[in-house]
């Protein structure tokens, strides 16, 4: 069996290309090597996998449609460079098909070949209009054969499946994303994975004041995440005891805040720890009171290294499209006590004054309390596949 991996963003690299297609090869080759023979390789602008034929193809390409860095890719098949020989091992191969109308679409990468590619799609269209009976039909045909030229061989398949798109994971650096168990985190994770970054991931949890509910559904988040970056690395930070402190010191309106500005403090000194270049948030402008402008303000202004948040102008809806994509929401939407929801003000402040919180830190053993909770914190793996 025979794959034909295609990109987009990669082709657009210009001398930069090498080093992405060498990503790629290398996550396809990870990505597939619990399913036995298969063989990666880069190919004329493209990448070709030879997988052995016991291989399910329907589990192939599952594994296919999870890598970040694909355009599209097809099942491909062989055939004579010869254009007799093309035509007649195609009509060979729809001999038992039946369908009313298709079109031919050639991609001549040898322009050595003798054949321009509309000659190529005509006369094949000939044939296959003459051996079938059925019509062509450029605009919305039932069946498409695509043929690609290339300088050694000619190839032809049937479909053109939608990849991920994006860089392949790696591509673009290490980033630390701070991962709940709601619906937005992981998809902001998920984004920057297809932007080619390696994402690892920091949940905030208040065991034992709250149940394990939180940290298993964290734990399972992250194996999905790990379907798609394959390696997936999950800091747990228990934050009862800093949650407990501010209540006991701090004005109620603002405990919030002060919540969310220990989690990136704690977050950023992880993240130098892994060498994660930025942290990234699930945060979506306004919906919720911690992420209004003045808010987010407050909160961001103690992280040195940038803050990513890809959700920031979407809504509810398109954040949810991208988890039932991504394989997350049934997870998301599952019961559970998330620790931002433990000693939450009545009215939370939405437009936290600057000098106001840090008045309110003064209190507090900032310092001590981060390195407490580093150091009480717990790391898990997710591996994809399970070798």
């Amino acid at each position: 069996m025979q794959v034909l991996v295609r990109f987009h963003e990669i082709a657009l690299k210009g001398r930069n290309r090498p080093f992405f297609v060498e990503k790629l090869v290398d996550h396809l080759r990870r990505a597939t090597a619990d399913l036995g023979a298969v063989r990666v390789q880069s190919y004329a602008g493209r990448v070709a996998l030879q997988a052995n034929d016991e291989i399910p193809w329907p589990a192939l390409r599952e594994r296919l449609e999870r890598c970040f860095g694909i355009a599209n890719f097809s099942r491909v098949f062989d055939a004579p460079r010869d254009f007799d020989g093309l035509r007649d091992t195609v009509l060979r191969h729809i001999a038992d098909q039946r369908f009313e109308s298709f079109a031919v679409r050639c991609r001549r990468s040898d322009k050595s070949y003798p054949l321009r590619s509309a000659e190529i799609n005509r006369r094949l269209g000939a044939a296959i209009a003459a051996a079938s009976g059925a019509r062509v039909d450029l605009q919305q045909p039932e069946r498409t054969l695509y043929v690609e030229v290339l300088h050694d061989r000619v190839l032809f398949s049937f479909e053109r499946l939608p990849g991920a798109g994006g860089f392949p994971v790696g591509a673009s650096g290490r980033v630390l994303a701070l991962l709940s168990g709601g619906i937005d985190s992981p998809v902001a994770a998920w984004r920057m994975m297809k932007r080619g970054c390696t994402v690892q991931l920091v949940n905030f949890h208040a065991f034992p004041l709250q149940d394990r509910t939180m940290i298993d559904k964290t734990c399972d988040l992250a194996r999905v995440l790990a379907r798609w970056q394959l390696r997936s690395r999950l800091l747990l930070v228990p934050f009862a005891q800093i949650q407990q402190t501010i209540v006991a010191a701090c004005p109620a309106p603002l405990r919030v805040v002060l919540y969310r500005r220990f989690m990136l403090r704690i977050a950023e000194a992880h993240a130098r720890r892994v060498h994660a270049k930025a942290l990234v948030t699930g945060e979506s402008l306004g919906q919720v009171a911690s992420q209004t402008l003045d808010n987010i303000a407050a909160i961001g202004e103690v992280a040195r290294l940038p803050v990513l948040r890809p959700l920031i102008g979407m809504d509810k809806q398109e954040i949810t499209v991208q988890a039932e994509a991504l394989g997350s929401f049934e997870i998301s939407t599952l019961p559970d006590q998330d620790c931002c929801q433990l000693f939450v003000p009545k009215s939370p402040a939405v437009s936290a004054d600057v000098e106001e919180v840090r008045a309110a830190e003064a209190a507090l053993d900032v310092a001590g309390l981060v390195d407490q909770a580093l150091r009480t914190a717990e790391q898990r793996r997710f591996d994809f596949p399970a070798l």
